[in-house]
C-alpha cells in the first residue's frame, strides 16, 4: 500500500474516531431519564419492621421493570409521618426527584393521634395542590382507623379522602389496608403495620389504582 495511501486511511480514521468520542458523550447526556413515582407516606410505605426490600414500594419498584413500565421509583416516606410534616418538605422532595406521579399516603398518623380532621384536610389539600401545579398526577390513598376512635371522629377522617380526591381532581385507593384488614396474621404485633408476607398482596391493590397513571 503506497505511503499515501495508508497516511489517508489513518488520517481517516481517526477522524471518525475523533468524531465518536464527541458524539457519544453528547448522546448520554441528550438521553432522557426514565419519569419518576414519588412514593410519599408514612410508616405503612416506609417498610416498617420488615427488610426494606420486602416493602410494597420495593415490589413496586420490580413490577414497574416486569411491566416494561418505563419509570423509576424514589419513596421518600418517612415512619411516624404526619400530614403536617409532609406538606412541611413536600415542595423539597418534588424539586428532588421531579416526579410524574405521585402517591401520597398520609394521614394515618394524624388520625391514631387523635388530631383535628379539619387540619389533616388542609394539610393534604395544599399538598394536592402543589402537586397539581406541577403537573404531577396524584394517587392519593385514604386509611380507616380502629373503632376506639368513635364513629363521629371515624366518619369524618374516612369520609376526608373521598372528599379531597374529587375536589382536588386526584385519583383515590379508598383504604390502603383493605386487602388486609381482616386478616390478623398479615399484621405484626403491633397490629398496626404489616408483616413481610403481606406485602405482595399490599402491592396489587395499589398497582390496580396506580396502573391507569402510568401514562
Amino acid at each position: 500500500m503506497p505511503a499515501t495511501v495508508h497516511r489517508s486511511l489513518v488520517l481517516s480514521l481517526s477522524f471518525v474516531l475523533l468524531l465518536l468520542s464527541l458524539w457519544l458523550p453528547l448522546a448520554r447526556a441528550q438521553a432522557p431519564s426514565p419519569p419518576t413515582v414519588l412514593i410519599y407516606g408514612d410508616s405503612l410505605s416506609a417498610g416498617y419492621g420488615i427488610a426494606l426490600e420486602q416493602s410494597w414500594p420495593s415490589l413496586l419498584q420490580k413490577r414497574l421493570a416486569s411491566a416494561q413500565r418505563p419509570y423509576r421509583l424514589v419513596n421518600a416516606s418517612i415512619s411516624g409521618e404526619t400530614t403536617a410534616g409532609g406538606r412541611a418538605r413536600l415542595e423539597a422532595a418534588l424539586n428532588e426527584s421531579k416526579p410524574a406521579v405521585m402517591v401520597l399516603a398520609l394521614g394515618a398518623n394524624d388520625g391514631l393521634r387523635g388530631l383535628p380532621v379539619a387540619q389533616m384536610r388542609d394539610n393534604l389539600s395544599a399538598m394536592l395542590r402543589l402537586a397539581r401545579e406541577r403537573k404531577v398526577r396524584v394517587l392519593l390513598v385514604g386509611m380507616r382507623l380502629p373503632p376506639n376512635y368513635g364513629p363521629a371522629y371515624n366518619q369524618a377522617f374516612e369520609a376526608s379522602f373521598a372528599q379531597l380526591a374529587k375536589a382536588e381532581k386526584a385519583a383515590l385507593l379508598p383504604f390502603l389496608l383493605e386487602p388486609i384488614a381482616a386478616d390478623a396474621n398479615a399484621f405484626q404485633p403491633d397490629r398496626l403495620h404489616p408483616v413481610a408476607a403481606a406485602q405482595p398482596r399490599l402491592l396489587e391493590h395499589v398497582w390496580s389504582a396506580l396502573k391507569p397513571l402510568l401514562k
